[in-house]
């Protein structure tokens, strides 16, 4: 069987960088980066596949700068709800799928149980509209896509909450951080094997299961106890010389941000396990694996923990 080709977008992005490493082994890549693809340049994207003709896109850009978003609504918009419009129109020109990445921002964090598919959005941002603006917009253009929400992604470059807390480790004795937002922590290699098991199962496979999912560890926490239990697993490390710094909980309030954030963000993920037969790992054994630099277990085939 020939090898599928894939597009990539946001190759060099958190998400992204994984997906070009781990996919490799399933199908010949083309990687792009902000460079190579200016997401917020339609022609651009529709050049791109017409060019590359692949049998599947994946779309792991977009803006995720979510308080610059607010007075960068153009660009949010042009990226985050756009392009994934026009890579739909050109998926489905070319006959490929389409794998799209979304967020639990599209949600007002009113909801006290797991936010489920059939939720009603409501976002509370730019970042959380434009993102929804996107699953719209593939859903307009008709392609076969699948679409994965997720939330609170990390990892180990870029810009984000867990080398915000290591570098703030070194530098303060005391962290305030906010206690009363809960979501899911996601580390980015995680949510890459995730979807590279799903791909190696053949794109005719993908083909019959299109549509929108929560993908997304297992467990919930906060901003707080996620600082906490980042600084737990730093200070295993018998080398440190510093001691973690105290880590006090504060309301959002205290800490005001252009965005607002929901408050719970919390996904189900009962739609994605029915249909793949499958789960992630807990988010706490994700973090260990992600900071020990050891191997996470088998992707997806670990049963909730945490």
């Amino acid at each position: 069987m020939a090898r599928p080709l894939i597009l990539l977008t946001g190759a060099n992005g958190q998400l992204g960088f994984e997906l070009a490493r781990l996919l490799a082994a399933h199908a010949t890549i083309i990687a792009t980066d902000r460079i190579a693809l200016d997401l917020a340049d339609a022609d651009a994207i529709a050049s791109a596949v017409r060019d590359a003709k692949p049998d599947l896109i994946v779309n792991a850009g977009a803006f995720t700068a979510v308080d610059h978003a607010e007075s960068q609504r153009e660009a949010a918009f042009a990226i985050n709800a756009h392009a994934p419009g026009v890579l739909a129109e050109e998926a489905k020109r070319a006959g490929a799928l389409l794998i799209h990445y979304s967020t639990d921002y599209v949600f007002d964090g009113t909801s006290g149980v797991p936010y489920d598919e059939t939720a009603p959005a409501n976002p509370l941002s730019v970042y959380g509209a434009s993102k929804l603006e996107g699953e719209r917009a593939i859903g307009a253009a008709n392609a076969q896509a699948l679409i994965f929400r997720t939330s609170w992604v990390y990892g180990l470059r870029g810009k984000n909450f867990l080398l915000a807390i290591r570098r703030l480790a070194a530098e303060r004795s005391e962290l305030r951080i906010v206690a009363d937002q809960t979501g899911t922590p996601n580390w980015s290699r995680t949510l890459a094997q995730a979807t590279t098991a799903l791909v190696a199962r053949g794109l005719p496979y993908l083909a019959t299961r299109t549509g929108l999912y929560h993908l997304s560890c297992a467990g919930e926490t906060t901003w707080y106890d996620f600082a906490r239990a980042i600084l737990s697993e730093m200070s295993s490390d018998v080398s440190r010389e510093i001691p973690p710094p105290r880590v006090v909980p504060i309301a959002t309030k205290e800490y005001p941000t252009p965005a607002r954030r929901p408050a719970y963000g919390v996904l189900s993920t009962r739609k994605f396990t029915a249909t793949f037969g499958d789960t992630l790992p807990g988010w706490r054994d994700a973090l260990a694996a992600c900071l020990s630099g050891g191997p996470l277990v088998d992707s997806m085939s670990a049963q909730p923990r945490g």
